[in-house]
C-alpha cells in the first residue's frame, strides 16, 4: 500500500514566503542545506500544517490558523514542548527540531518536527481495503489507544502535563462555556445537553495521558502490517480520564448507516465494510485494558457535545467572516445534527 500522504499547493490566504522562511529556519538550524519544496497538508480544520522537503530531509511545520483565536487555543509551544517531554518515553510522538515564538515572519508561534514516513488513512484510503484488513485496522487502532493510556506518567515524569483529578467536571464546564460563546443564531443552543452532562458525571477512572484527538488521520501506519509508527497532533493532549478520550475518539467514528451530515465530514474511512461499530470498539478497549464493562452513554454524549463545540467554534469564525474557507460553510448543519443525536441519547 502506498506510503504517501498527499499534499497540495498552498491554499490562497495560507501561503508561506518560502525564501524568507528558509532564511529564518537556517538561522536556527545551520545543518539545513538547499531550498525546500513547500506544500500543504489539506486535512484538518484547525492548525495549518506544511511539508518542507529539503534535499536531504523532510520536516513538518505547524502553525495556528489565521484570524482571531479562542483564548488558550492553538498553543503551538505547549504542543511542541509536550512532544519533547513525551518522545523519550514514547517514540511514536514526533521528534521536535525547533520551536519559534512570535516569529516576525509568520506573526505567530510555530514549530518544526521531523517527518515520520508511512501511511495515513484519511477520508479515502489510497487503495481498496478488504474486510479482514479493516477489522485488523480497528484492532490496531484500539490497541494503540490502550497502549498510550498505559504509559506510566509518574515514572516518566509526565505527571506535570495536566491536573488529572476533576477532569470530567472541567471538560463539561469548559465545553459548555465554549459552545455558548460561539453560538450563532442559525444553530441550536446546547444548554440542555450541558445541563444533562453536568448532572450525570460518572466516577472518574484513574487519570492517565490522553490524546484528545485520536483518529486514523492522526496515526502514521506501517504500510505492510499497519502497526503504528507515529501518533500526530498532540495539541489537546493532557492528563485525564481515559474513557473520555475514547468517547472523544468515537465521536469521529462515522459508520455507514450514520446521518448524511456525518458522512459528509468524516475524516477517516471508518464507514467501510469490515470496520468495527462504535460499541465493538468500546468492548475491544475494555478487553485491551482489562476493565470492567462500563455504561458508555455519558462518554458518547460528551464526545458528540465536544465535537459540536469544536465545529461550532470553526463555524462561528466562518459565519462572522473571519475565514472564507468554504469547507466550513456546512458545519452549522452538522452541529444541529449533533444536537439532535445528543437529545436522542439523553432521552
Amino acid at each position: 500500500m502506498s506510503q504517501t500522504d498527499p499534499t497540495i499547493t498552498m491554499r490562497q490566504g495560507e501561503t508561506l514566503d518560502v525564501a524568507a522562511l528558509d532564511r529564518e529556519l537556517k538561522t536556527h538550524l545551520p545543518d539545513l542545506t538547499g531550498t525546500p519544496e513547500v506544500t500543504q497538508f489539506p486535512g484538518g480544520a484547525s492548525n495549518l500544517t506544511y511539508r518542507l522537503a529539503y534535499p536531504d530531509q523532510v520536516l513538518i511545520l505547524r502553525r495556528p490558523p489565521h484570524g482571531p483565536l479562542p483564548k488558550g487555543a492553538h498553543n503551538m509551544v505547549r504542543e511542541a514542548e509536550l512532544m519533547q517531554a513525551l518522545h523519550p518515553h514514547y517514540p511514536k510522538a514526533p521528534s521536535v527540531r525547533l520551536i519559534v515564538t512570535d516569529s516576525p515572519l509568520l506573526g505567530c508561534d510555530y514549530y518544526l518536527m521531523q517527518a515520520i514516513p508511512g501511511l495515513i488513512l484519511r477520508r479515502t484510503p489510497p487503495t481498496d481495503l478488504s474486510n479482514e484488513q479493516c477489522r485488523h485496522l480497528c484492532q490496531v487502532f484500539i490497541n494503540g489507544l490502550a497502549e498510550l493510556h498505559s504509559i506510566d506518567v509518574t515514572t516518566t515524569g509526565l505527571s506535570a502535563l495536566g491536573k488529572g483529578e476533576g477532569y470530567i467536571e472541567r471538560q463539561v464546564s469548559s465545553w459548555t462555556e465554549r459552545l455558548a460563546r460561539a453560538q450563532t443564531p442559525d444553530v441550536p443552543a446546547f444548554d440542555d445537553v450541558g445541563q444533562w452532562l453536568a448532572q450525570h458525571q460518572p466516577e472518574e477512572q484513574p487519570a492517565c495521558l490522553i490524546h484528545n484527538d485520536y483518529r486514523f488521520d492522526n496515526l502514521v501506519l506501517d504500510p505492510s502490517d499497519f502497526h503504528v509508527r507515529g501518533v500526530l497532533d498532540w495539541e489537546l493532549a493532557t492528563l485525564g480520564d481515559p474513557l473520555m478520550d475514547l468517547g472523544t475518539a468515537l465521536a469521529y467514528w462515522v459508520e455507514a448507516a450514520d446521518h448524511p451530515a456525518m458522512l459528509a465530514i468524516r475524516p477517516q474511512p471508518t464507514h467501510l465494510p469490515g470496520m468495527m461499530k462504535r460499541d465493538e470498539l468500546v468492548a475491544a478497549y475494555v478487553e485491551a485494558r482489562g476493565l470492567a464493562p462500563v455504561d458508555f452513554r455519558f462518554y458518547t454524549v460528551f464526545g458528540l457535545f465536544r465535537l459540536a463545540g469544536i465545529l461550532q467554534q470553526i463555524y462561528a469564525r466562518f459565519y462572522q467572516g473571519q475565514t472564507q474557507d468554504k469547507r466550513f460553510a456546512g458545519f452549522g448543519s452538522v452541529v444541529a445534527h449533533l444536537h439532535q443525536r445528543c437529545q436522542e441519547l439523553i432521552g
